[in-house]
């Protein structure tokens, strides 16, 4: 499993692959990887002969206040873990690669980016997010690429951006991978206490719980306002807990509507998102 900095190098690595008929996909991570990249890679191979991981850690999708210094990285680590996993290539290209000096353009998102959940609190987030992700698609040049349901708007985002760019890159959902008590995956996991870890799979049963209340009948409104206000009795601090229409993210307007219910809340200095389907 080799590693590689630049475009051409990439191009050249996919361009070989591809004269010979194989098909490739991308993981693109933040690094820091946990059994939920794992999980990528594996459904990667699924479906393609070659599976390229990307490692960046994108400052434009973090504002001036947020966390961008203290990302969790472990290169010895990732490397080891996707070597186990199979992967083939590792792209970690500089911040200076993926946007040279002068770099003046950017991908400006609407739809499921505009819809009130992450984007009310985090409104750069996107098209930071859109930026990078439409530049490693381009860069790659990959059959598919593989996005973890857990960042559920995200995912919503990216495979709206390809379809509306022409990017022929498909976007495969891989479900999200739990821990043993139900605790989204996350690299944001390592900032909590011992008693917050305790306390955090509380978001996943809750969701649970809603979606439940929803397929017995009640409103989804109702239903993720009850999730909300328990999460908050507990110590949580939510941005919010809402059921939206699963395929637009928008709100719902008919009972024939698909349902996702989704959710952030604090704990301590921690961010944990989560969401379900109904």
């Amino acid at each position: 499993m080799e590693t590689i900095s630049t475009v051409e190098q990439l191009r050249r690595t996919v361009a070989g692959w591809r004269a010979q008929a194989m098909r490739t996909a991308v993981v693109p991570t933040m690094g820091a990887l946990h059994e939920g990249h794992v999980a990528l890679v594996h459904q990667g191979l699924r479906l393609a002969d070659r599976v390229v991981v990307t490692i960046f850690v994108n400052p434009k999708q973090f504002a001036a206040h947020e966390d961008l210094g203290r990302y969790p990285r472990d290169e010895a680590g990732d490397r080891r873990k996707l070597k186990e996993a199979g992967a083939h290539l590792i792209y970690a290209p500089a911040t200076l690669e993926m946007y040279p000096e002068g770099f003046a353009t950017e991908v400006a998102v609407s739809g499921p980016a505009q819809v009130g959940l992450e984007d009310r609190f985090r409104p750069h987030f996107f098209t930071g997010v859109a930026t990078a992700v439409a530049k490693l698609f381009i860069q790659a040049g990959c059959d598919y690429a593989m996005f973890g349901e857990k960042d559920y708007q995200q995912l919503k985002v990216v495979t709206r951006m390809a379809s509306d760019l022409d990017i022929p890159t498909v976007v495969i959902p891989v479900p999200t991978v739990r821990e043993g008590d139900g605790l989204a995956m996350s690299s944001r996991n390592a900032y909590l206490s011992r008693a917050e870890r305790q306390l955090a799979p509380l978001i996943h049963r809750e969701l649970h719980a809603a979606a439940d209340a929803i397929r017995q009948g009640a409103p989804p409104a109702e239903a993720a306002s009850a999730a909300a206000q328990v999460l908050a009795q507990t110590g949580f601090r939510v941005d919010y807990v809402a059921a939206r229409n699963a395929d637009t993210l928008a709100a719902l307007h008919a009972a024939s509507d698909p349902v996702r219910l989704l959710a952030a809340a604090w704990l301590g200095t921690t961010r944990l998102i989560d969401n379900v389907g109904v």
